[in-house]
């Protein structure tokens, strides 16, 4: 793999990051997903939409930050412990990066293509616009600006930019109705962690 020098003077030029835009990650259930981070850990739906077949929804970490899901039905269901590796793990999808406007994303992108890195071109979500590109790892990265933040305010569940899923999982419908949850999931630590610590 070729590297890129860059001077001094591209400091000027550097992306100022806002947080993470959104961590993917991978669900069975996106039922009980909602259940657990918007009843459990108290992380607020902002966003449910479809990608393609799936269900992708979004949850508030902190004002333009979020952790959203995929739901993959048949999404082989996988626990390890906290801090082991182990390359089994097949929960994360990829990690999005939050950039200010579209004007951002642009200058990001020329920066990345000025590096000999391969990176596409906007993707428009509706509520979002992304570019994807992978680090030197092979990491599947996003960066991505919002259109229609649903962060930082009341949800609007009747919304079709954010909440444009036609068939959503119970609990949104718990959530349209009463503003929480009905039932929450128990969950339990996988073995092994403890006895490391």
């Amino acid at each position: 793999m070729s590297e890129t020098a860059h001077s001094e003077t591209d400091e000027h030029d550097r992306p100022y990051w806002r947080g993470i835009n959104h961590l993917a990650m991978v669900t069975a259930d996106m039922d009980a997903t909602v259940r657990f981070y918007d009843g459990v850990l108290g992380m607020r739906l902002v966003v449910t939409t479809m990608a393609g077949p799936m269900r992708h929804y979004f949850f508030e970490l902190g004002p333009e930050n979020t952790i959203a899901f995929f739901e993959w039905a048949d999404a082989p269901r996988f626990e390890k412990p906290a801090g082991i590796p182990d390359a089994a793990a097949g929960q994360f999808d990829h990690l999005s990066f939050n950039v200010a406007d579209e004007e951002a994303l642009l200058s990001l992108r020329k920066r990345l293509l000025a590096a000999g890195c391969e990176i596409t071109d906007i993707v428009d979500h509706g509520f979002i616009h992304s570019v994807y590109f992978h680090d030197n790892n092979g990491i599947a990265l996003e960066a991505s600006c919002w259109l229609t933040d649903g962060t930082g305010r009341p949800a609007d569940y009747g919304d079709p930019a954010l909440f444009s899923d036609p068939d959503p999982v119970p609990a949104v419908d718990e959530l349209r109705r009463h503003g929480r949850v009905e039932t929450t999931p128990h969950t339990r630590l996988a073995s092994g962690r403890l006895e490391r610590l």
